[in-house]
């Protein structure tokens, strides 16, 4: 997350709003942000509903043996339609900003709006 956040001025001029989403309880997620220094807002899905119906529930993969999210960085554009997704099942591993920057310059998706 450190990385988008010093990539914000990069997502801002493109007109990208960063957010995360965390397992963890609001409370927890706003120590993390305030903590960290994180602008972008970090939202919490503690009942895991937005990683259940997004498939990306790593079972069993937390402390305690507790569900938790897969690492996933998506581009959804302004219509709610998902034009870009990096999905791993290892949770050391992260898009880079650059990556997702790169996926919104491409041709793919580079006339599309995300307001």
């Amino acid at each position: 997350m450190r990385s988008f956040e010093e990539h914000l001025p990069e997502f801002d001029a493109r007109k990208i709003r960063v957010i995360a989403i965390s397992v963890d309880t609001p409370e927890e997620s706003e120590h993390l942000r305030q903590t960290q220094g994180y602008t972008f807002p970090i939202l919490s899905d503690g009942k895991r509903e937005v990683i259940r119906r997004w498939d990306l529930v790593h079972e069993h993969g937390g402390e305690g043996g507790a569900d938790i999210a897969r690492p996933a960085e998506f581009l959804i554009d302004s219509s709610g339609r998902v034009r870009w997704v990096n999905l791993t099942e290892d949770y050391r591993v992260r898009a880079r900003p650059e990556q997702a920057l790169a996926a919104f310059d491409s041709e793919i998706v580079a006339n599309i709006s995300f307001h």
